[in-house]
C-alpha cells in the first residue's frame, strides 16, 4: 500500500508536460479542479476524463503509474459512496429502490454516489500527475514565484515554498524507511499480513518509533547540510535556472481554457445531473 502513493514521486522521461513552466502546471492543475468542480453533469465529467486521458499521453508517464495514486483513498471513496447511497434521498420524483427503517435508497442517491466517486478519482489522478511531472525543486520555485507578491507585506514566501518543497520530497523517502523497516521486523519474525484491521494496526505500532528516530536522523543530517552550505533564507539569494513562459504553456492555456469553456456550456445546454435521471427513466 505503501508504495502506491505517488505524492513526491518524480517520474524522470522527456515529454510535452515535464517541459512546461512549473508556474503554469500548478495554475493548470487549480484550472483543472475547478473544472472538476464545475461539471454539475455526467458529460461535463467526460469531457473532463478526456481531457486528463490526453494530458497522461501528452505526459508519457504510463497509465497503471498514474492508477497507483487511486488505491491510497479506496476507503475514503467506498465510505463516501455509502454514506451518499444510504442517507442521500434528495427530493425524488420515483418510488425508492430500497426502504428500511431510516435507510432509504433512492434513484438520485445512486446517481449522486457514482457522481461523487468519479469526482473524487479525478480530484487524485489530475494532482498527482502534477508531482509525477514536476521535481519537488522545481516545484518549489514555481510557488515560490507564484507566491512572490505576497513577500511585499512580510509573508516568508521562500521559506514556505522551501516547507512544502521538504515536506514533499520526504514522502517517499520516510515510505522507503518505513518498507526497510517493515522487511527487517518480518525477518525477524513479525506478522503484518494476517488478521484483522485492529490486528494489522497494532502490529504496526512497533514500526512507528524506529521511523520516527529515523525521521528526526535526516532532519538533523538536512540541518547539518543546509548549514554547511551557509543557508540563511531567501535574504541575497540568486537562482541559477530562470523560469520561462514558452511556447508549451500557451498551449496549455488554450487547452484548459477550452475544458472549462466546453464544461460551462454542457452545464448550460444539457443540465444537472438529475436532469440526465430524468432523461434516462423517461
Amino acid at each position: 500500500m505503501l508504495n502506491d502513493v505517488t505524492f513526491g514521486q518524480y517520474y524522470p522521461v522527456r515529454s510535452f508536460v515535464h517541459n512546461m513552466d512549473p508556474r503554469a502546471k500548478i495554475i493548470f492543475v487549480i484550472a483543472y479542479i475547478v473544472a472538476i468542480f464545475l461539471a454539475d453533469n455526467f458529460f461535463g465529467l467526460a469531457a473532463v476524463i478526456l481531457f486528463l486521458l490526453v494530458a497522461v499521453l501528452l505526459s508519457r508517464v504510463p497509465f497503471g503509474r498514474v492508477l497507483r495514486s487511486v488505491k491510497m483513498i479506496l476507503f475514503l471513496v467506498i465510505f463516501t459512496a455509502v454514506l451518499n447511497l444510504f442517507f442521500y434521498a434528495g427530493e425524488s420524483a420515483y418510488e425508492p429502490l430500497l426502504q428500511w427503517g431510516i435507510v432509504r435508497i433512492t434513484w438520485e442517491s445512486v446517481v449522486n454516489t457514482v457522481y461523487l466517486a468519479v469526482r473524487l478519482f479525478l480530484l487524485v489522478l489530475g494532482t498527482s500527475l502534477l508531482t509525477l511531472t514536476t521535481t519537488p525543486v522545481s516545484l518549489t520555485d514555481g510557488l515560490e514565484s507564484l507566491l512572490k507578491p505576497l513577500s511585499y507585506i512580510k509573508v516568508p514566501v521562500h521559506e514556505l515554498a522551501l516547507i512544502m518543497s521538504i515536506a514533499l520530497r520526504f514522502i517517499p523517502i520516510l515510505i522507503d524507511e518505513t518498507n526497510r523497516i517493515v522487511s527487517a521486523q518480518k525477518a525477524r519474525g513479525a506478522d503484518f499480513d494476517t488478521g484483522g484491521i485492529v490486528k494489522r494496526a497494532k502490529a504496526m505500532i512497533p514500526v512507528l518509533i524506529p521511523l520516527l528516530v529515523s525521521a528526526f536522523r535526516r532532519a538533523e543530517e538536512l540541518s547539518d547540510a543546509m548549514d554547511a552550505r551557509c543557508y540563511r533564507g531567501s535574504k541575497g539569494r540568486t537562482k541559477y535556472k530562470k523560469l520561462r513562459f514558452t511556447w508549451r504553456d500557451l498551449v496549455g492555456f488554450f487547452y484548459f481554457a477550452a475544458l472549462i469553456t466546453g464544461v460551462v456550456l454542457l452545464n448550460v445546454y444539457l443540465g444537472g445531473r438529475f436532469e440526465f435521471l430524468a432523461w434516462i427513466l423517461n
